[in-house]
């Protein structure tokens, strides 16, 4: 009985990192939040592809027009519906720090650089645009959506 207490114990000491950075990861479900006036915008989900993090919109929260199309947007994604288009990709990991790739703002059609990074506790998710320094840009923070 002993030792399965101890094999018991080293399993979830040896899980307790794997919980931990998956908590601290981007991948997910989050509701984005619309630095000027505080209201929630849309519901994005957050893969990571080959090493690459990518995010697309999944659903827009009380939109001011059904089936909104990025009118703005230039390429292969001008008119095409927000709902389903991919908007962030190209970011890679450094120390915690998804940056080197872009956001697509679908509602001026500009694509900036970007840089995000998780909170502390997973729930929240700093999303830096900027162009040129990461410095001339500004912030959101979305919120993880709880599963289930």
């Amino acid at each position: 009985m002993k030792k399965l207490l101890i094999l018991i114990s080293l399993l979830l000491v040896s899980w307790t990192p794997l919980i931990a950075t998956d908590a601290l990861s981007p991948k997910g479900q989050w509701k984005t939040i619309d630095d000027k006036t505080g209201n929630n915008k849309s519901i994005v989900e957050i893969w990571i592809d080959n090493g690459e993090l990518k995010g697309k919109v999944i659903e827009l929260i009380n939109p001011e027009e059904p089936n909104q199309k990025c009118d703005d947007c230039k390429g292969d994604r001008k008119g095409q519906p927000i709902v389903g288009m991919q908007f962030i990709w190209g970011l890679t990991e450094e120390d915690g720090i998804w940056d080197g790739g872009e956001i697509l703002d679908p509602d001026n059609g500009k694509i900036y650089r970007g840089k995000i990074s998780v909170s502390e506790d997973g729930q929240k998710l700093n999303v830096r645009g900027y162009i040129g320094f990461a410095l001339l840009g500004r912030t959101q923070v979305w919120e993880r959506v709880s599963e289930g």
